[in-house]
């Protein structure tokens, strides 16, 4: 009987430090990601590629592909897609410092994650499935619902908030509007609302999955407060 007692008690103690242990290395890898600095010369390679981009545009695309890599480690490293070209763009370079991205995947995941192109919807259900944890993990992450959102999260508003060139447009909430043309000369206006919307692909894959690397996921409700995190693609 008391070997039974010292048992139980032996894996009840070893599972509370797992759960404790599995915490505590999620919360390590979220500060690296939110204070990790990018290797130096990324922004004048992606001044490169956009040149009108200022110093502090540039600071504020590192903020959102910083954002992917946080709803990458909140998905509980499941796929994930970029919504910003921009800052697609800038992922790419920073891969391109081979040992630098390496090591920062290492650290801050445990795993490399490897790229794949900014997409927005369409049929493939995987890359939807991508876009729709992307738009949920970010929309928490500065405390918007994204199932009404009344602002964008800064991911997917980079490429029109700084006139990206083919980038990607979106609108918070425009399921009442038809899709047109954006002021900024890119071609469509994608809604915020359509990744809770199944017309797309038949289904709405990654928009509520059921698995987390946080441990204190409270679901997706929320007000529209401030706060942001701050990243392309990319998942096993």
């Amino acid at each position: 009987m008391r070997n039974s007692v010292l048992i139980v008690c032996f894996i009840v103690s070893s599972t509370i430090c797992f759960v404790l242990w599995r915490r505590y290395l999620a919360l390590q890898r979220e500060a690296y990601v939110r204070n990790f600095t990018l290797p130096k010369g990324l922004f004048e390679k992606l001044c490169k590629q956009h040149p009108q981009l200022s110093i502090k545009e540039c600071q504020l695309v590192a903020n959102g592909l910083r954002q992917f890599f946080l709803a990458y480690q909140k998905s509980g490293y499941q796929y994930v897609s970029m919504p910003s070209q921009v800052a697609d763009d800038l992922w790419h370079e920073f891969i391109l410092y081979t040992k630098n991205y390496q090591a920062f995947c290492k650290k801050a995941f445990g795993r490399f994650l490897h790229h794949t192109p900014a997409a927005v919807l369409n049929d493939n259900r995987q890359s939807n499935a991508g876009l729709r944890r992307c738009w949920r993990f970010t929309c928490r992450d500065e405390n918007i619902n994204p199932l009404t959102p009344t602002r964008l999260p800064l991911l997917f508003a980079l490429d029109t908030k700084l006139n990206i060139l083919n980038g990607f447009s979106y609108a918070a909430n425009c399921k009442s509007l038809i899709p047109q043309a954006a002021t900024d000369g890119n071609s469509v206006v994608h809604c915020g609302s359509d990744f809770s919307d199944s017309g797309f692909d038949g289904g709405t894959d990654g928009f509520s999955d059921s698995s987390s690397s946080n441990t204190n996921d409270s679901g997706d409700g929320g007000g529209d407060g401030g706060g942001c995190g701050g990243g392309c693609g990319g998942g096993d």
